[in-house]
Formats: C-alpha cells, structure tokens, sequence
C-alpha cells in the first residue's frame, strides 16, 4: 500500500483546527488554558442568609456547563460596612485574573464610592453581567397599627421624628428608598441603619422599629410575619400585584432604588477573561432550571449584558451624585 505524506503546512492546518475545538470551552491565557475546570470564587459582600449571598448561590448554579463558564463558582462572604469591607478587599486585593468574581449591588456601592472614601467605584470594575432587579418595600410588622402608607405618615406628621424606618446599612438600596420616601412626602422620619438585610428584616419582625425597607424577596419570604404596604419602583411587581407602589400612595418614589444585583472582576483582569465571562455568565443566569429556582424563591430576575450594565452604572451615577449631595 503506497504512503501519503501530508505537508508541513496541511499538518499545521489541521493541527489548528483541533487546537480551536478543543479550546471551545474555554481560552488560552498565560498559564494554560481558562478557566481549565478550575473552580472560581464569587464574593458577597454581605453575610450568609441575605438576599444577595441567597440569590448569588442561585444564579450561579449552572456555571459548572461547558455551555457556560465551564467551572464551578464558590461564594466566600465578606460583610461588614453595608458591603463596603467586601468591595474594599476586592477592588484593592483581589486577585485579577479570573479567579475571583464578586456580586455587585446597584445603588449600594455607587452611592458609597460618591459619599464614602472607597477603593473601589464604577471605573475601577469590570461588570460581567445583571441577573436580578430587587425593588425595596414598605414593611410593617404583622402586629403593627398601620396598614397603609398613609396611615403611617399621617403618625410622622402627628410625631414628627418619632416613626423609625430600618435599612440594611447607610448609603444602600434601601437607604436610598428612605432618603427618597422622607424627601417625597415632606415628612420628618428617622432612619435605623441595621448590620445588613436580615438584621434589619428582624427588627421590623420584632416590632423594635416603626417601619422598614427591606428586599421584594427576602420580605415576601417573611409575608407571614410581616406587611406590605408598598413597593418602591415605578410599577407594581408581578410576585406582589396587590401591593401598591408609592406613587399610587401619594409619595412620588421612582426605581433609583431598585438593587440590581450581578457578577463583576476587578480593573486589569486580562481582557480576553473580560470578554469571554461577559459572553458567558448572561446565559448562565438565563439557564432554565437556574430562572426555576428564582422564580420558586421570589428572587426577581433581570438579565442584563455587560454592556447593559456599563450604560446602567453610568445612569445611577449620575443621579445618586445628585441625590446624595452634601450627606456624609
């Protein structure tokens, strides 16, 4: 049987061609191939229980897939400072090269990075992808004499000063709600900032405040405990249709609020890992049986791209600078 001999330059082809599939989940960068199955942490930084390390878990279930990052992510948790010693740490110590995400939360750390001294800010962060939108509401709790928005602020204005309104921390979403509600309706309240959502969740439960604004999800997981007399965005949310929003109440509240929550690696993570996650980590929210577990668990779901995001940051800058002008 007579030999065929290939050329150096045919070899070459074909051996590229095997090369660009086996590299189809994945990238080369400097040391091997990315991310190689190795696993990739995600920092929260907020403790274990709250609404974001809840929904981090979640919308991160399916990075394992080769149809997706093709590595499994493991949350490390980071709280303190209303996030700001997580974001603190990952934006000056993290390491950037892959293998340390961290969940964002919008407004909180861009109000923050305008008030506070911080490391980090919207330049120095590189956002990947939104997977949820988690509007604040007006809590009770289910003991309380109020019933509707009116009602309480018709106490505030009797007292003015003596209705308390709990928060997650200063200068986060629900701060932010407040800071909005108190502008709104005209009327003196006072804000208790708690050690993160679950504390602040608590002291509404416990009747040690008048009030609160806490997380659509995490307060309609307690809606046994509790009541909602209102939803801080600019339409009522489909997990809550007999809930009003606070324009329908009188105060006029908008979205500025909202916590959108998302993936994102620090400033000088290798650009080609950039764009190989942002091409990734949109699908990996969107994965079927990850939207199931959402939706299951009241987590409001909200997919943005990279560039959604970038466009998104960029706006709630430029209000939060106006709205928190001169607060400390």
């Amino acid at each position: 049987m007579k030999i065929k001999y290939i050329t150096k330059s045919a070899f070459l082809a074909i051996a590229s061609l095997v090369l660009l599939q086996v590299q189809a989940a994945g990238i080369k960068y400097a040391s091997g191939e990315y991310p190689g199955g190795k696993p990739i942490g995600a920092m929260v930084a907020y403790g274990p229980g709250g609404a974001t390390d809840f929904q981090a878990r979640i919308a991160t279930l399916a990075s394992g897939k080769d149809a997706f990052i093709g590595a499994p992510i493991y949350i490390i948790n980071k709280p303190g400072a209303g996030g700001r010693t997580g974001w603190n740490w990952f934006a000056s110590e993290a390491p950037a090269d892959g293998f340390m995400m961290a969940a964002y939360n919008v407004p909180h750390f861009i109000a923050q990075s305008i008030v506070f001294d911080t490391k980090y800010n919207i330049n120095n962060l590189e956002p990947l992808g939104n997977w949820g939108a988690d509007p604040a509401v007006l809590i009770v709790s289910k003991d309380s004499p109020f019933n509707t928005v009116e009602e309480l602020l018709a106490h505030a204005e009797a007292n003015p000063g003596a209705v308390t309104i709990s928060g997650a921390g200063k200068f986060v979403g629900h701060h932010i709600a407040f800071l909005q509600f108190a502008k709104a309706s005209g009327k003196k309240l006072t804000y208790i900032p708690a050690k993160g959502g679950v504390d602040a969740l608590r002291l509404v439960k416990a009747g040690e405040v008048s009030a609160g604004f806490n997380n659509l999800s995490d307060s309609a997981r307690s809606a046994a405990d509790l009541k909602i007399l209102a939803v801080a965005d600019n339409q009522r949310h489909s997990y809550l249709p007999d809930v009003r929003t606070l324009k329908e109440a009188g105060v006029d509240v908008d979205d500025s609020s909202v916590n959108f929550r998302g993936l994102m690696v620090p400033k000088g993570t290798p650009q080609n890992i950039v764009d190989y996650l942002a091409s990734k980590v949109p699908a990996m929210f969107n994965d079927k049986k990850t939207q199931k577990k959402m939706k299951s668990t009241n987590s409001p779901s909200r997919i943005l791209t990279r560039d959604e995001v970038i466009t998104m940051w960029k706006e709630r800058q430029a209000y939060l600078t106006g709205l928190l002008a001169g607060l400390k």
